[in-house]
């Protein structure tokens, strides 16, 4: 963010604040509508007090309440609803709200409580779309669709297809496409805006429909989604049931939501985070996520310390190993990160492939090889021009080519058996990954010391 971004921002958050507290609400409202989005309330919730973000929201119409709620952040979300009774959870929100937003803030409730807010809404169809929707899974396509959809019969005419069109598209905020079903409802094709408006009235939908239409199961991946839909450059995916009926769609703003999500988890993952946290969560809860990988850095430390206590006649010896004790465990952990990242990476964007796989790996063990010979040329260098012994040089340029090497193949091992066994592997990017090539190296530094010193 620039400074002229963030001094404006810093400027709008006081003028919100001031007329928060002076009771100017009509001048407030008339500086949000004029000045800003939904998504820029959401931003200034985190440095609003909870009583300022309860007030903001009574003020706002539903929309932009809505709006404002769906933006925020998991944590904040459900701090600011507690404020709430069910029946105005309900009609202050839910029953604003598109089925799949709906649907993953009733997720952030007690059962208990989630009940009683579909008990109080006003719109039966809106809840038993919801009902029907809280079945699925967060990582599978019926829990990132939407019920609200525009559908036309295969058999009626354009006249009736756009009298239908009309009624439908009062309960949808924005028409990606019109889908073509037959009369079991199943999804048979998909039919142009354009192609509707410039047909005869009388001429019958199946005269002018696509059957080239793309859909997915309510049971599919979540992230064999996201990727059907970068690969074939879609903003809108229809969702059919076991049958092929058409019950459901996703949108890009769904698909782009979870993306960040699992990127989020994968970083705090790869940061040593044991679960899902955020800034605003109580202090226990971050702690809880933090603690077990310091637990295991802590237990691979002094693993670490046993290993050097095997090999304390050599360093009594040599003590000049000693000094590259941190290099050669540094070294081996870095490579072997940057290996499982790559792999990682190729998992998740599923350019690894399932065949093919040992031409890649092999590519990758090359450049773990080149990158740990220019290493051990560079530090074999260094030795023999700061007068170090030629045996402590040879050892320390072998063990540090041998320790990239074998951390590099460790890097890549890992996160493939992890994926098989349907764990995430992004967890071989974080502190396993780290601590298991620092025992991995100094292992190697001393064995090789014992035979060449």
């Amino acid at each position: 963010m620039s400074n002229e971004q963030e001094n404006t921002k810093k400027e709008a958050l006081i003028t919100i604040r001031t007329l928060l507290e002076s009771g100017e609400n009509e001048e407030l409202l008339k500086f949000i509508n004029d000045e800003l989005y939904a998504a820029d309330l959401a931003e200034f919730a985190y440095d609003l007090s909870l009583e300022e973000n309860i007030s903001l929201l009574n003020l706002l119409d539903e929309l932009m309440a809505v709006d404002m709620l769906k933006d925020m952040e998991t944590g904040l979300q459900e701090k600011i609803l507690a404020a709430y009774d069910p029946e105005t959870i309900a009609r202050r929100f839910i029953d604003w709200m598109d089925s799949d937003d709906a649907v993953d803030i009733l997720n952030q409730m007690n059962i208990e409580l989630r009940d009683k807010v579909i008990a109080h809404m006003t719109d039966l169809e809106a809840s038993r779309n919801i009902v029907s929707l809280l079945q699925y899974r967060e990582d599978v396509a019926g829990g990132l669709m939407a019920k609200e959809l525009i559908k036309v019969n295969i058999n009626w005419t354009v006249s009736q297809c756009t009298d239908e069109i009309r009624s439908q598209a009062e309960n949808v905020t924005k028409v990606y496409s019109t889908y073509v079903v037959d009369d079991q409802e199943k999804l048979v094709g998909i039919v142009s805006l354009k192609d509707i408006i410039l047909a005869n009235a009388r001429t019958k939908v199946e005269k002018i429909y696509s059957d080239e239409v793309i859909s997915v199961n309510t049971y599919t991946p979540a992230e064999e989604v996201a990727q059907m839909m970068r690969k074939y450059d879609m903003v809108v995916l229809p969702v059919v049931d076991t049958l092929g009926r058409l019950i459901g769609r996703i949108t890009i703003d769904d698909v782009v939501d979870f993306i960040k999500e699992e990127a989020d988890k994968d970083y705090q993952l790869m940061s040593g985070l044991a679960e899902d946290v955020e800034i605003t969560d109580r202090v226990w809860i971050l702690s809880r996520a933090r603690l077990p990988w310091l637990l295991i850095g802590l237990l691979g430390g002094i693993a670490s310390s046993r290993v050097i206590g095997l090999y304390e006649g050599e360093l009594g010896a040599f003590p000049q190993m000693a000094f590259f004790m941190p290099l050669v465990a540094a070294m081996g952990g870095n490579a072997g990160v940057q290996s499982s990242a790559i792999i990682v990476q190729g998992l998740a964007n599923n350019t690894l492939g399932s065949t093919n796989i040992l031409p890649k790996l092999g590519k990758e063990f090359t450049v773990a090889l080149l990158n740990g010979l220019i290493c051990a040329a560079l530090i074999l260098g260094y030795n023999l021009i700061v007068g170090n012994s030629q045996a402590l040089a040879l050892t320390v340029s072998i063990a540090l080519l041998s320790a990239i090497v074998f951390a590099s193949l460790l890097g890549m091992i890992i996160p493939l058996l992890l994926n098989k066994f349907q764990i995430d592997p992004a967890i071989a990017t974080g502190p396993f990954i780290t601590t298991t090539n620092d025992l991995l190296g100094l292992g190697i530094y001393f064995s090789i010391g014992a035979l060449l010193l």
